[in-house]
């Protein structure tokens, strides 16, 4: 089984990752994995952390030679900023260290701060924000990376994209050309293919910078080129639709979760919903009149383009703060402020992709297996001959 574990604080020494059950024989590019942490850092409206860190991978074990081997890969990456926090929260107490202290004592609204105080008896909100944190998604991405690269060796690739910043939406669907292009540019403002739509986008986010406020929206992640028959029917734990809509509301500030357009078809006819079935003779392959569906039927993919959105709230560090209760104290106060960013939405949308890419290949493991890359590629080629002799 695939499986994968984080860990690390927002200012602590580094983030870690494990990822476990890779086949090996993988190829692996330090490069792509970088070009990845730093996509995730992207997008207009992020804060003053994007500044500092500059984001690289750092493998110590499970890959030798630009290849996996099949052992847990363990990963580390270096927060900068620890430099500025090796007084506020060192691993060993010492004399002083309390007067070094940066204490949070006023929770903020949406935040994991008061809930997490209660449940683990804080009264310093500080050591449940860390890990909290959206930071921590920079471990995610790695692990996503590696998961990208293997269903690469197989033609799938995974994409996003945002289709809506605040009230502002794209109104209408994006070629998976155009995910291409966008994911190979250099400079990344909102993460939408439509120009006119994101310029929309960026005067919603001034406008939330502009007033101290923060900005959520809407980020579409599509699967592209997966075979039909990953997932299953048979147990609620199987259906690979719960799975990936688990994998996306884990995600920070993430509050709901759409695959193919399933808001619009709870307003329609049956009739109008489903994606009608027809057969091509000369290719031998069926098709679709449609993807409503988001390419996944009964808890499997059918062929299609999976489509998976993610709604982001928008994030709860106000630079002008909401009302809220000193721990100490018990008064009201105004929540605590620590540098922020206003909108994240393009980053949500690469971390997506990488919670996608993980399930996905959980999935693939489960159904083509394989201790060796050439071993999941025999029985995936068996699998398509398959399907195409059906």
């Amino acid at each position: 089984m695939l499986r994968f574990e984080t860990a690390g604080e927002s200012h602590g020494q580094c983030l870690v990752a494990t990822l476990t059950g890779l086949p090996a024989g993988i190829p692996v590019s330090l490069d792509f994995l970088n070009r990845e942490l730093w996509r995730r850092q992207q997008g207009y409206g992020r804060g003053g952390r994007m500044k500092i860190e500059t984001d690289r991978v750092e493998i110590v074990s499970g890959v030798r030679h630009s290849k996996t081997i099949g052992s847990p890969i363990a990963i580390i990456i270096e927060n900068k900023d620890w430099k500025n926090w090796t007084e506020a929260l060192p691993v060993e107490d010492v004399d002083g260290a309390e007067d070094k202290r940066k204490p949070v004592t006023r929770p903020r609204p949406g935040h994991a701060d008061l809930a997490g105080c209660i449940k683990y008896n804080f009264h310093d909100a500080r050591y449940v924000l860390e890990r909290a944190s959206a930071r921590e998604t920079t471990a995610r991405v790695a692990v996503g990376a590696l998961a990208k690269t293997f269903l690469a060796e197989f033609g799938v690739g995974i994409l996003s994209h945002v289709i809506g910043v605040g009230g502002v939406r794209l109104e209408r669907q994006a070629a998976w050309e155009e995910l291409v292009s966008l994911s190979q540019r250099d400079e990344v403002t909102l993460g939408c293919v439509d120009a006119d739509t994101e310029a929309k986008m960026k005067e919603f986010v001034d406008q939330a910078y502009r007033t101290g406020d923060t900005a959520g929206g809407v980020f579409e992640v599509v699967a592209h080129n997966l075979p039909p028959g990953l997932g299953s029917h048979i147990t609620w734990d199987t259906r690979l639709d719960g799975r990936l809509a688990q994998a996306i509301v884990s995600m920070q500030a993430v509050k709901g979760v759409e695959i193919g357009f399933a808001a619009e078809g709870a307003a329609a006819f049956g009739s109008r919903v489903q994606d009608t079935i027809h057969y091509n003779r000369e290719e031998r392959q069926f098709t679709r009149g449609a993807n409503r569906a988001g390419g996944l039927e009964g808890g499997m993919t059918n062929g299609q383009d999976i489509l998976v959105r993610g709604f982001l709230k928008p994030i709860s560090t106000l630079r002008r703060p909401l009302e809220s209760v000193d721990l100490a104290t018990r008064e009201p106060a105004l929540a605590a402020y620590e540098r922020s960013d206003v909108c994240v939405v393009p980053a949500a949308g690469v971390i997506g992709e990488s919670m996608v890419a993980i399930v996905l290949a959980q999935a693939f493991l489960e159904k083509f297996g394989g201790d060796s890359i050439e071993e999941t590629r025999r029985n995936f080629e068996g699998y398509k001959e398959q399907v195409k002799s059906f």
